[in-house]
């Protein structure tokens, strides 16, 4: 055994150079300018931040890591926002990653940066959405002012009509300036910022009783939960306590949500795969401006969203009383059901179009191709109940359609032999007669289900063609909007070439389908409901976009043809040129 002493004194160099092979990290130092409104509390003094937040109302937490490439981009953003909202709002900038400050030492994070609003007690708010000055100040100021106030009818029907939901409660300030349950309907507006960033809700005020009873409030005290297309809903006073939690979960619960925002982060991420998995998607691509108050394109894409989602009557279509029912008619000969191998049922399918989502005065009947194709998919499902015809004897049924609970089919069907069959188109054709129609003329022949030559095989391409088509297509469109501001990247790869940034594609996952809009035309509400009505037809008249390469310029001729997925119909399916691949 040595002692120290006997260390050789070569060796004690050597162990003292060994402890310092670690070089201390540097002081910080200021991450915002001097004269910034922003306070920089750069050595991580989350302690002094706290108290520096009990003297205002709102507070806005900037915790990031100097290193960090985020941080620094999002740093000039913060500035801007602070230098628009610095005399209504605290800004504090803590250096979270000195790890000799409080704040490394008392919070952990795994992204930087993190930013938390803070409304008097009441917090934190986490920020996550686009680090951006316009969406984050727009985020401060719905912490600013959570709830709106509603004076006037016309105020009422803008905020009624919204792409986000709206949360309406009404109180009567006369008695008090705190009348019993604002202060609770007022941080549960709160607790809706905190839950969820981007399909927000709006939440906003009445304090007059005759603007209240519009929206059928009656007493003080109620909220009330506005739906454009299901019922409204009053909240639950016998059934659930009035707490500000269970009034955010309640509406958070209940919302109808028909056109989502989709913000991708841009790293790594499977958020519109996820989307897509859902089924059909129409992504539509605009500038959007967060502080803008007017969105005039927004507010088309809405109306658009409102129509096709329109599925149940509404008080502006009231049935008219002198609109007849009249039968729009399929002769339809079904193949051999299992239980029914060695027989035909031949039926006459009809669909009852005088209950439709939008009755309009009729004046002439109009068969759509799509409606008797929904009637026979509706018909197949009730297979069970058309099984006990084994005689000749003509049975009728009628059954509600399968996609729309405001159209109803009948069915009356007789069993008869194939021989039979060319008889009973016979028959179909005096059916066809008593509608004061020509049997002679052969486009009045009622062809099979299966065949294209139908006296309508498509939708005229007005709005009312779009009203109530999600119900009325088993080509169910989600839809989502994107802000080209900071997602155009996505839009180009899709197939984007706009310089206005406004683009619009349907993409089907499962039936690898992929549409662009026409970008010759402008992106405007007729122009959507086209693109959508298109898209929902039997037989789509939308062409497939492939993405290619362009072909590469060579001088002189070539052995090999190179094709691209532009190319590939005309050169390799030319039938008049014999082909040979190459490996």
């Amino acid at each position: 055994m040595r002692f120290p002493a006997d260390i050789p004194d070569r060796d004690r160099d050597s162990d003292s150079r060994a402890k310092d092979v670690v070089l201390p990290a540097k002081p910080p130092v200021h991450f915002f300018p001097l004269q910034s409104p922003v306070v920089d509390l750069f050595l991580g003094q989350i302690d002094y931040a706290e108290h520096l937040r009990q003297e205002s109302e709102i507070t806005l937490y900037f915790l990031y890591a100097p290193w960090c490439a985020q941080s620094i981009a999002a740093r000039e953003e913060i500035e801007h926002v602070a230098n628009n909202l610095a005399d209504q709002v605290l800004f504090v900038a803590v250096n979270c990653w000195w790890h000799h400050g409080k704040c490394r030492k008392q919070r952990s994070f795994f992204f930087y940066p993190v930013i938390h609003l803070y409304h008097r007690s009441f917090g934190p708010i986490e920020y996550k959405g686009p680090l951006t000055a316009g969406y984050i100040e727009k985020f401060v100021r719905r912490v600013m002012s959570p709830v709106l106030y509603v004076p006037s009818m016309e105020k009422l029907k803008d905020f009624l009509f919204n792409l986000e939901p709206g949360v309406l409660g009404f109180f009567e300030f006369n008695a008090s300036p705190q009348p019993p349950g604002y202060l609770t309907f007022f941080r549960s507006a709160l607790h809706s910022l905190q839950k969820d960033y981007i399909d927000t809700i709006r939440f906003g005020v009445i304090t007059c009783r005759a603007l209240a009873k519009e929206i059928s409030l009656s007493s003080p005290g109620s909220v009330y939960l506005h739906r454009n297309l299901n019922s409204s809903l009053v909240y639950p006073h016998q059934e659930m306590n009035f707490t500000a939690a269970n009034i955010c979960k309640w509406a958070l619960d209940n919302r109808e949500t028909l056109l989502h925002w989709i913000r991708p982060h841009g790293g790594k991420s499977l958020l519109l795969n996820n989307e897509l998995k859902k089924g059909p998607a129409l992504f539509m691509f605009i500038p959007f401006n967060p502080l803008a108050e007017e969105q005039p394109l927004l507010h088309e894409i809405m109306e658009v969203v409102m129509k096709y989602n329109s599925c149940t009557q509404s008080p502006q279509h009231v049935e008219r009383e002198d609109v007849k029912p009249f039968p729009c008619c399929n002769t339809v000969v079904l193949p051999p059901w299992p239980l029914l191998s060695r027989v035909h049922n031949v039926c006459e399918l009809c669909v009852n179009q005088s209950r439709g989502v939008s009755p309009l005065p009729v004046t002439e009947p109009h068969c759509n191709f799509v409606d008797i194709a929904a009637a026979l998919d509706s018909f197949y499902l009730k297979e069970q109940i058309f099984l006990n015809f084994m005689s000749t004897v003509r049975g009728c049924s009628n059954f509600l359609s399968s996609y729309s609970p405001y159209f109803f089919y009948s069915a009356c069907c007789q069993t008869v032999s194939g021989g039979r069959i060319a008889s009973y188109q016979d028959n179909a054709s005096s059916v066809l007669s008593s509608q004061g129609k020509d049997p002679n003329e052969k486009s009045h022949i009622v062809p099979h289900i299966e065949e294209k030559g139908q006296r309508t095989s498509s939708y005229d391409l007005t709005s009312h063609a779009l009203t109530g088509l999600r119900c009325r297509t088993n080509k169910t469109l989600n839809m989502y909007l994107l802000d080209s501001n900071i997602s155009w990247v996505y839009a180009e790869r899709l197939g984007a070439s706009s310089q206005e940034r406004k683009f619009a594609a349907i993409i089907d996952l499962k039936e690898e389908i992929h549409y662009i809009i026409d970008q010759s035309q402008p992106l405007i509400g007729p122009t959507l409901e086209v693109f959508i009505q298109n898209f929902s037809k039997v037989y789509s008249p939308l062409r497939h976009h492939l993405a290619s390469d362009t072909t590469l310029s060579m001088s002189g001729p070539q052995l090999i043809t190179e094709v691209t997925s532009s190319t590939f119909r005309q050169v390799v399916l030319d039938s008049r040129k014999n082909k040979y691949c190459t490996e």
